[in-house]
């Protein structure tokens, strides 16, 4: 029996002291897929909480942890209202991350031994017009017509986690809906459908005569090697053939640069090429970044280029909820990170419908959003010139019956997207949080609006 004890007391004695190394080491040097997940959700917590007004441990509960990794439900958050700032960490104790709000440029990702670069401060929007019907001001009537109704009130085709569905048709919002704990004020997240307000900024650039879709040799780094060939239009396309991986579901280069990297362009200017430049079709959050970059180099001073979207886009069309957020070196996350309500997106998509024009001004040059629809070739049909998208989420051919021919499309990660239809005057804005194993689609929906609007 003595042996026994000593030979348990010894099993004890070591697994004590492997749960300490193994603390020690995940204290010291946590390994990437935990700096992942608590990086993720300090920024989606400090977003929601900071600009879209939403509880902090909601977004924890509801936004990060039930649809997302594993690892994630072992995750806590700490709010700093004062500063701005959220914290998260494992267990409270490993792997702690932290997401900065700074007022006009939103919530900024802070990996673990960085700070903020200091930047000029960002103008806020303006209270939204409740005086005048949209757009022209945010007064919506209530739907009145019964077979729109009975379409966005069917939860089969606005999808499983709906937070909002704007449909706009001859200029107007005809019906609109808005998810349990949402509401038309609320701003939300575009994932990749800001790639096409990128695409957008960069128009305007275009316009003014200080960018060109053609120019080439982008980034002193790539001077005297094959990159420097590449062009604007080459990365608008995503078919520069520059090395990136998409994939969410791991620690990826997408991963990474969204939420361990302070200087996001830095770190996607880095990738080598893989293929013949023009000829490779790759989708790529990191060549976004990387024209944001590069726009926001147009410009001699930093102030001008970070006041330039709201000035350019969002005040004309009076987005008033819009914030494109910044990383920390205070590059826009032109990728993945602007906020806006349902009936602000659906601006940003009657613009495209109207090729750029509001208002009585043209917005965007007259035929940039017929050359952002040109097809980029390397994509075999998918994909257009001006981070637009030419199919719908999953691209079976047999969700296209009844969607208007000439539709196409802006998306985003879990379930964002908008689709413009010029032929039928039809934008519909379809937000919400929608993990693709729902396998959800809104090509029905689209179909079924379309045909009642005849």
């Amino acid at each position: 029996m003595r042996m026994l004890g000593k030979i348990v007391k010894w099993i004890v004695l070591v697994l004590v002291a492997a749960v300490i190394a193994v603390a020690g080491w995940l204290f010291v040097a946590p390994p990437d897929l935990i700096r992942v997940a608590t990086a993720y959700s300090a920024k989606m917590v400090c977003s929601n909480a900071f600009l879209a007004g939403r509880d902090p441990q909601s977004v924890l509960a509801i936004d990060v942890q039930a649809p997302g990794h594993p690892v994630l439900g072992y995750v806590t958050v700490k709010v700093d209202d004062a500063s701005g700032t959220v914290s998260a960490s494992l267990l409270g104790l490993f792997g702690e991350s932290r997401a900065v709000h700074r007022p006009g440029a939103g919530c900024s990702s802070l990996p673990s031994g960085h700070e903020l670069t200091a930047m000029p401060a960002v103008a806020a929007g303006p209270a939204p017009d409740m005086t005048n019907i949209w757009p022209e001001g945010n007064v919506v009537e209530p739907t009145q017509d019964p077979q729109l109704a009975a379409i966005l009130d069917d939860p089969a085709m606005t999808g499983p986690g709906m937070r909002a569905v704007v449909v706009v048709h001859n200029g107007r919002i005809a019906a609109e809906r808005y998810g349990e704990g949402f509401a038309a004020e609320t701003p939300l997240l575009g994932w990749s459908m800001t790639k096409t307000v990128t695409a957008a900024i960069i128009g305007t650039l275009v316009g003014e005569g200080r960018m060109s879709v053609e120019q080439d040799e982008l980034f002193e780094e790539w001077t005297g090697d094959d990159r420097a060939a590449i062009t604007v239009a080459d990365l608008m396309a995503m078919s520069s053939a520059l090395e990136f991986n998409e994939d969410y579901g791991d620690v990826t280069d997408v991963t990474r640069m969204l939420y361990l990297q302070p200087d996001m362009a830095s770190f996607a200017s880095e990738k080598p090429l893989v293929g013949p430049i023009g000829e490779v079709f790759n989708y790529s959050s990191g060549t976004t970044v990387l024209l944001s970059r590069i726009w926001q180099d147009a410009f001699d001073a930093q102030a001008d280029a970070l006041a330039w979207p709201r000035k350019a886009i969002f005040e004309p069309l009076g987005m008033t909820s819009a914030v494109l957020e910044a990383d920390a070196r205070g590059t826009y996350v032109g990728s993945s990170y602007l906020y806006a309500t349902g009936r602000d997106w659906a601006r940003f998509g009657e613009m495209l419908r109207l090729d750029g024009a509001w208002g009585g001004s043209q917005i965007l040059p007259a035929g940039y959003v017929d050359w952002m629809r040109e097809e980029a070739s390397a994509s075999k049909g998918v994909y257009a010139r001006g981070q637009l998208w030419l199919q719908g989420p999953g691209e079976e051919d047999n969700l296209r019956q009844g969607v208007p021919a000439d539709t196409f499309w802006l998306r985003g990660h879990d379930g964002q997207s908008i689709a413009v239809s010029p032929s039928s005057n039809l934008v519909v804005v379809r937000l919400g949080l929608t993990p693709s194993k729902h396998a959800y689609r809104p090509q029905p929906m689209i179909a079924a609006l379309s045909a009642a609007l005849q």
